[in-house]
């Protein structure tokens, strides 16, 4: 049953011309979608499915009074749940702030056909603390911005079923003044940081269930046995623990049936083992029923994730292993915000079209960034096959590189673990999700490795990414570098995978489709699409050499421009696609097979070897292999000033410019594809026996891989050869080290 009925129903329909969005810079086409009386209408929960419910989104009173004060007695209008009171659609579009609470009340009915069952109001996500109130009388309080929560409300309605109700809801956020979890929200934004989001930010719905009831499902793929590990959580009135019916079924076919004991985890055996993947994200359905007859319906995907060899290449780098084979991982970093809702895309087909254009533009992944997204958004990913790197959200104070973990008070780390443990277990049945990243670039980063390991045991079907970013402790399965613009990757070890967990940043302001007209911000600006779409290709290119060479994954931000950022695929409103249609094919080619690169010339990451340099001017043709640098210093590279991002200081240089020269022999001119494997900061020319093979402008902020074309490789001859490069310096850390590989692509293993 959807819809409001009774007094509830006539109270919302009567409020529609009260409601109208507050004004935004910009909006998406769905904003005009949404009506008062039809707000995010779909059932919330598509997991753990019954019929009878009620959605309670729509026009409430609300009011923002200092947080000491009790329940107001007057209200300042109306605001359309489940949209934050910051936000344009809520219609109110005000800040609540730190020294404030906003309140919420509306009336509703418990429907005829409810008599005799449990009533359970439920919450999707509301940040951050708040407190519930039934007629006037506290009923439950939460803390937590991004966990959904429920309360049973039998025996505290007042009446018999059809009766007024009157539910008001108190909440109190403190952004940034407060350690919890906040993810990119801030009292003043800038940069990359976004607008607050205070109060109901999913749906607001109840239900009508039996005096015995299932509470929960925990659902384990195991493709291994061809199994499903089920536990099904229930309570209620009885006296003995109840028997539950398990029906599985793959495409309306029943391929198994079990009866199992609730609250105790067990194994199923399919008759039909059919994994769920990007190129075919199979969905079993599945129905349980307790003895005493509540029902619900859910589903499953069957899937494993591993960090390991290739079966075809033992000896090769970890890859990330999807259903026991290799899959290059690769996606937008996905910071789910929207110019007119905030945190709450406008509707149901809002939040799955970011979805499938992700997969439309050749992603087989996202990174779901510092946030936390309603059921609906894993829903759909579910069904579409694209793989979820899920973020814990930040909170508490910031570490930079080399610092120290922080030490958060008592309270704060409650908080933290308190918020994780609801992440994982709240989202844990998902197939799409298959790696938890607890801390990114050391936001809120505390006992590392304590936190990795706590993420595993509550997890330890999946992998744990720890940390994204710079503040690496040698724990989780990977070792994740941030490279801007890059794309660079860390080195490869023996246990963990190596994997790029943010590069790009490609910026592109575009008019008419902006948050900020002036002072929008990107890693790279560019000025229109095409030279964008070069440089993105240009980076793609580099990054195939890169899976290559070992890396298992990368992450390019991001999907939308948010507020001040123009970095995205997308404008913030989602109405250009700023790249063209070929994109598809350049992110295609990086799941084929790619050249395999080793050293033809190691740069300081494998060995410091010397090179010639001068910070003087040199003579003419200095860069040719004939040109006398007797007279030039000696010194291990790379060279630079310490704390240059990812550098190998080998000889201090902190003049303005420098000369390098590196002489090497080769016994025979390799075949393949000649790459260079450089970090420079900043510009930076590159000659290979004379010949100029790349000018690089600007910085890296660490090793790139470049693909040289075919006159490079024709300037390598058999005995003497010299690499020269140019690089200069105004401000900033600075540092310069190259070196030569050599690649081959081989038949990728099928």
């Amino acid at each position: 049953m959807i819809g409001l009925v009774g007094l509830a129903g006539i109270l919302v329909l009567g409020q529609s011309g009260a409601w109208k969005p507050a004004p935004v810079p910009i909006s998406t086409r769905w904003a005009a979608e949404v009506k008062p009386d039809k707000v995010l209408p779909e059932y919330p929960r598509p997991q753990m499915v019954r019929e009878r419910w009620e959605n309670l989104n729509g026009l409430w009173d609300y009011a923002i009074r200092p947080r000491q004060e009790t329940r107001p007695p007057r209200w300042d209008g109306k605001i359309l749940v489940p949209f934050a009171a910051e936000s344009s659609l809520s219609g109110v579009g005000k800040t609540v702030g730190d020294a404030n609470r906003l309140w919420y009340k509306r009336d509703f009915t418990v429907p005829p056909s409810w008599q005799g069952q449990r009533v359970l109001l439920h919450f999707g996500a509301v940040d951050w603390q708040c407190e519930v109130f039934l007629n006037g009388e506290k009923v439950g309080e939460h803390e937590g911005g991004y966990d959904s929560f429920s309360l049973d409300l039998t025996g505290k309605l007042r009446g018999e079923p059809g009766t007024p109700q009157q539910l008001a809801v108190a909440v109190w956020d403190p952004t940034d003044k407060g350690p919890q979890p906040r993810g990119k929200q801030v009292a003043k934004p800038e940069g990359i940081w976004y607008t607050p989001v205070t109060g109901i930010w999913q749906t607001v719905w109840m239900e009508a269930v039996p005096r015995s009831s299932i509470t929960g499902l925990v659902l384990t793929p195991d493709l291994e046995n061809g199994s499903l590990k089920i536990t099904v959580r229930a309570d209620g009135e009885r006296t003995e623990p109840e028997s539950c019916t398990v029906v599985v079924r793959a495409d309306g076919d029943e391929v198994a049936r079990a009866t199992i004991p609730e609250n105790k985890e067990s194994s199923i055996k399919l008759s039909l083992v059919k994994p769920w993947s990007p190129a075919d994200p199979f969905l079993y359905d599945l129905e349980v029923r307790l003895a005493s007859g509540d029902r619900v319906t859910s589903y499953f995907g069957l899937r494993s994730i591993a960090v390991g060899k290739d079966p075809a290449k033992p000896s090769g780098p970890n890859r990330l292993l999807l259903n026991g084979k290799p899959l290059f991982q690769f996606g937008p970093l996905d910071q789910g915000w929207w110019p007119d809702g905030l945190y709450t895309a406008p509707t149901d087909a809002a939040l799955l079209y970011d979805i499938e254009m992700t997969r439309r533009m050749g992603f087989n992944m996202c990174r779901k960034h510092v946030k936390v997204e309603p059921e609906r958004w894993y829903h759909h990913c579910d069904k579409a096959g694209l793989l979820v790197w899920q973020d814990m959200p930040n909170g508490d104070r910031n570490i930079g590189p080399g610092q120290p973990d922080i030490t958060r008070e008592a309270r704060s780390e409650a908080i933290y673990r308190r918020e994780l443990k609801a992440l994982i277990e709240g989202k844990r049945n998902h197939p799409c999700i298959v790696v938890w990243v607890p801390f990114n670039e050391g936001w809120g980063q505390f006992k590392t490795n304590e936190i990795l390991e706590e993420t595993k045991k509550l997890d330890p079907t999946r992998l744990v990414d720890g940390p994204s970013g710079w503040t690496d402790r040698k724990g989780g399965d990977m070792q994740d570098a941030h490279v801007y613009p890059g794309p660079g990757m860390p080195g490869l070890e023996d246990r963990r995978a190596a994997v790029l967990g943010e590069y790009g940043g490609l910026g592109l302001p575009l008019e008419g489709h902006l948050w900020l007209q002036k002072g929008n911000w990107g890693y790279q600006s560019f000025r229109d699409r095409a030279s964008l779409a070069n440089a993105y290709k240009n980076l793609n290119l580099r990054l195939g050499g890169l899976v290559g060479k070992g890396l298992a994954a990368a992450v390019y931000t991001q999907t939308t421009d948010v507020e001040v950022e123009v970095n995205g695929l997308m404008t913030y409103d989602r109405a250009i696609l700023k790249l063209p249609p070929e994109a598809r094919e350049w992110n295609e080619r990086l799941y084929q097979a790619q050249p395999e690169f080793t050293d033809l010339l190691p740069t300081a990451v494998t060995k410091a070897t010397p090179w010639r340099f001068t910070t003087s001017t040199p003579g003419a043709d200095w860069e040719k292999p004939g040109f006398d640098a007797s007279g030039w210093k000696e010194g291990p590279g790379g060279f630079g000033t310490e704390g240059t991002p990812n550098s190998r200081i080998g000889t201090v240089w902190n003049t303005p410019e420098i000369w390098l020269r590196r002489d090497f022999r080769l016994d025979s001119v390799p075949t393949g594809l000649l790459a260079l494997d450089i970090h420079h900061d900043e510009d930076a020319v590159v000659y290979l026996n004379g010949v100029k093979v790349a000018d690089l402008p600007g910085y890296s902020t660490g090793y790139e891989l470049l693909p040289l074309d075919g006159k490079a490789l024709e300037a390598l001859k058999p005995g003497a050869n010299t690499l020269a490069i140019h690089c200069k310096q105004t401000r900033g850390g600075q540092y310069i080290d190259a070196g030569l590989l050599i690649g081959i692509t081989k038949q990728k293993d099928r």
